[in-house]
């Protein structure tokens, strides 16, 4: 049995909570152990070479989450609704029970007291919603750290507020600064997870690419690398040309053989 929108949101205060995105079957079989698998629309730069996620579409979600899903054992499975998928309520809801058809446990959006009806709308559906809050790549000018004014950091705190009352189960919290990530924490009855955001967070996610040292084209100070892929693929792509090149693959033990008598016979009749 995978892990529930109630098992996350008991997590809180007792137990961090693990995410990493997925966008793939052999991926999400690989990451099992996460409490939950987070289908973004990362997938946008990380999968699709995109330069952001703005271009991810709906129909490019829908087939990420059925692959995360198809290989799904213990984790709780929530999807990015991409841009301009929840402009209004009838979209959101529309797009999100596709998502939740798809294989989502729920969805997530971007964005504060502004979608705060388009979030209760969807929750009101019984469908989960998770929270995102502070840098939002889908609408970002510029990539920078979050809540580092008085100003800044009263609105996030309010935001938070404000989206918990309106249903989510779980926010995201990406580039906050770690005081203000704590200060929401601590004044919200639901987890939060963090991204760039400090150790203060319910739960950490991370974008499974950078965290397993794949994606070289962008390295966020956040992202700890815990492997260099990268440059193991290079090597193992490299070896694999040299011994197709220098015939020493396939060897014999990589080969298929007709049985002796078979041949022999065989030989007979097209000599």
């Amino acid at each position: 049995m995978h892990k529930t929108i109630k098992d996350i949101e008991e997590m809180k205060g007792k137990e961090k909570i693990t995410v990493l995105t997925g966008y793939d079957s052999t991926m999400a079989a690989l990451c099992e152990q996460v409490d939950v698998i987070l289908v973004g629309d990362s997938a946008g730069m990380v999968m699709l070479g995109y330069e952001d996620t703005t271009s991810v579409t709906m129909d490019d979600m829908i087939r990420f989450t059925t692959a995360v899903k198809n290989a799904r054992k213990n984790s709780l499975i929530v999807s990015d609704l991409p841009i301009n998928s929840y402009n209004t309520k009838e979209d959101a809801i529309t797009n999100s029970l596709k998502l939740i058809e798809a294989g989502a446990d729920a969805v997530k959006l971007e964005g504060g007291k502004e979608i705060a009806q388009i979030i209760k709308a969807i929750t009101e559906l019984k469908i989960p919603v998770m929270g995102h809050l502070g840098l939002l790549p889908q609408t970002a000018k510029k990539y920078t750290v979050q809540g580092k004014t008085k100003e800044d950091a009263i609105e996030l705190i309010k935001d938070a507020k404000i989206i918990t009352e309106s249903g989510v189960f779980s926010i995201v919290l990406e580039m906050i600064s770690s005081q203000v990530a704590k200060i929401i924490t601590e004044k919200i009855p639901v987890p939060t997870i963090g991204i760039g955001s400090g150790k203060d967070c319910d739960g950490q996610v991370l974008v499974v690419h950078d965290m397993l040292g794949l994606f070289e084209k962008i390295k966020p100070k956040f992202a700890k690398r815990y492997l260099s892929l990268s440059e193991e693929i290079r090597n193992a792509v490299k070896s694999y040309v040299m011994e197709v090149k220098e015939k020493k693959f396939p060897a014999i033990e990589n080969e298929f053989q007709m049985d002796e008598s078979e041949y022999n016979k065989m030989r007979k009749e097209i000599v």
